[in-house]
């Protein structure tokens, strides 16, 4: 079983390559989006918190982000791996989830980094709003919070891809080829030797 990140900006279809590549190496996706809603519904004490910013439409602190993905990579389902997708989204969250995981001896296996060109994600961001009907898929908004992925998620990348377990792949083109290209890069990168830590 394998501890797995995937990243990438909006647009970049990471919540459907997130699914398609934890069926294949048979781990659950953690999506943090799920885990607020899964809180909210079920009205757990983290989840009321959460939802009181939730609803304001801001940002769930770090603090409470880091309790419910810790809270959530404790049941069973995900006590042998996982792949989170979402989290983390800064570098202080990335050193949150390194003391997460290594109070149970375990590290990440492998940062899977999906990119493409900007023209590329507002085509596919536009798309998604016509065959959704989604209104918060304008191009303002879609722009801002690109600029906000580069800004904050920048870091997080530099910090895996300086501990060497950052695998870049290409999310350009048929997404049922970018899985595959994805899955073939993984785990190629986890058959290769490592030396020692």
């Amino acid at each position: 079983m394998s501890r797995l990140l995937i990243i990438g900006p909006p647009g970049s279809g990471k919540g459907t390559q997130a699914e398609h590549l934890a069926r294949h190496f048979q781990v659950p996706a953690v999506s943090t989006g799920d885990i607020f809603r899964s809180n909210v519904r079920r009205k757990t004490h983290l989840g009321n918190q959460a939802a009181r910013y939730l609803d304001d439409g801001h940002f769930v602190p770090d603090h409470l982000t880091n309790a419910l993905v810790k809270d959530r990579l404790l049941e069973s389902d995900a006590r042998k791996g996982f792949l989170l997708d979402g989290y983390p989204r800064t570098a202080p969250q990335a050193l949150e989830l390194d003391s997460m995981l290594a109070d149970h001896g375990h590290v990440l296996d492998a940062v899977i980094e999906l990119t493409a060109p900007d023209a590329e994600l507002e085509e596919r961001m536009q798309r998604r709003a016509l065959e959704q009907g989604r209104t918060d898929d304008t191009i303002d908004v879609f722009r801002r919070r690109l600029d906000l992925y580069r800004r904050q998620t920048h870091e997080v990348v530099s910090v895996y891809a300086g501990r060497g377990i950052l695998v870049s792949v290409n999310g350009s083109g048929d997404p049922g080829g970018i899985t595959a290209a994805a899955i073939a890069a993984v785990e190629q990168f986890l058959a290769a030797p490592r030396p020692p830590s």
